[in-house]
């Protein structure tokens, strides 16, 4: 068998915690900010724990 190769794509989005989550950015943090409270951008600005439905499909990506 072939070795499974990583997503590159997701590879540079997300990482692997030490538990076996994946730590990610949030969205709807790219544009239109002017009309966003100064604490939601700050709250975008720290990283957040993907949710387990998408937390399948990363580990298919990065095996």
């Amino acid at each position: 068998m072939p070795k499974i190769k990583t997503h590159r794509g997701a590879a540079k989005r997300y990482k692997k915690t030490a538990t076996g989550e994946f730590k990610g950015s949030h969205a709807y943090h790219g544009h239109i900010l002017g009309k966003k409270s100064a604490k939601r951008k700050r709250n975008l600005r720290k990283a957040t724990i993907v949710s387990q439905v998408d937390a399948g499909r990363l580990k298919k990506l990065l095996p």
